[in-house]
């Protein structure tokens, strides 16, 4: 009976892998694709694609990396990715029972290797007397001592600023958060075939966690700069330190830590506030200039239709010379009596 039960343990052991890796490679080179190609096509390492052939999940970052590379290499080959994810869940799950009955098997001692009782006696006396030595030398050192009363430590200034412990540095594992700093910051997430995962505008404080078997997330936004991004529980950098435009953003745990560091926004240049420049009062000339005095005119009298000689003698031109005087002639009176000279 022995004997069957090891020749069958042995025919498992070399019967060849026949997963959701398999049914990956054969798709692909019934397609005639190599290896390199999908890599390009999904961007995902060469060296994973041939863990998810091979069905070593466990050469993959982490559980969600493999349900994920494997469903995103189901889409490209045109197979069902949901059966194929769900064959890898599978997959880890029957990896991990066997892992744990392994790593828990107990195997008996070997008894000759065990100390023996008297021995295993006096090391415990020993070590009980040397507890009361110790108990007994610090306390007759320290407990009835008597020295300065210990200082208290100086309480920190308000206003200095206290450093902030530096935020831990994440490794790839784990789920990745969005977390909103501010109200109204409007998101949509989705896979990259389309599925989408979130729409909505987030409060303040409240975060999404990507599914674990999302197939290259992705991210539309407006601010950036409002969301917090955590991997495993361990910050990694935001996507930008301004308002600016996303769309299409890769943010899987693998985009994000391969994204180089934002760009700190520019520090806006400090003008010199402009000067007010008061002009100083001119002086009015109304007290030391005399102004003349506004001569009235007085319209001229037009003559009536009726008139049509000018009744008015005429002004003599001052600067003419004087027009001679006219000769006067006497003429002598007449007569009463009728009679002439």
């Amino acid at each position: 009976m022995d004997s069957e039960q090891e020749i069958s343990a042995e025919d498992a052991h070399e019967t060849p892998y026949a997963g959701a890796g398999m049914r990956l490679r054969a798709a692909r080179e019934t397609r005639r694709l190599e290896l390199s190609q999908i890599a390009a096509e999904t961007r995902i390492p060469l060296r994973h694609l041939e863990a998810i052939e091979a069905g070593d999940f466990a050469a993959l970052p982490s559980r969600t990396y493999a349900i994920g590379f494997s469903r995103t290499y189901a889409r490209m080959l045109g197979l069902d990715d949901a059966a194929i994810a769900d064959a890898v869940r599978g997959e880890l799950a029957e990896g991990n029972a066997r892992r744990s009955t392994v790593g828990t098997g107990m195997e008996p001692g070997d008894p000759a290797k065990l100390p023996s009782r008297g021995l295993a006696w006096f090391g415990a006396f020993a070590a009980l007397v040397l507890a009361i030595g110790l108990i007994a030398f610090f306390g007759t050192r320290f407990g009835a001592g008597v020295g300065p009363a210990p200082l208290e430590a100086p309480k920190p200034a308000a206003s200095l600023p206290v450093a902030a412990a530096p935020a831990p540095i994440a490794d790839g594992t784990g789920p990745v958060m969005l977390t909103a700093i501010e109200d109204g910051v409007w998101v949509r997430i989705y896979e990259e075939g389309g599925e989408r995962l979130l729409e909505k505008q987030l409060a303040k404080d409240e975060s999404f966690t990507l599914p674990a078997d999302a197939a290259d997330p992705r991210i539309n936004t407006a601010r950036p700069d409002l969301l917090a991004i955590t991997i495993g529980g361990k910050s990694v950098p935001r996507l930008a330190e301004r308002p600016t435009m996303l769309a299409g953003t890769a943010i899987s745990a693998e985009a994000l830590l391969g994204r180089p560091e934002p760009e700190p926004s520019p520090v806006p240049a400090v003008s010199p506030a402009p000067r007010r420049v008061t002009p100083a009062p001119v002086a009015t000339a109304t007290a030391t200039a005399a102004v003349p005095a506004a001569v009235p005119v007085t319209p001229a009298v037009r003559p009536s239709p009726a008139i049509t000689e000018a009744v008015a003698a005429p002004v003599p031109d001052r600067s003419a010379p004087p027009a001679p005087a006219p000769e006067v002639t006497a003429t002598p009176a007449p007569r009463s009596d009728g009679v002439a000279d």
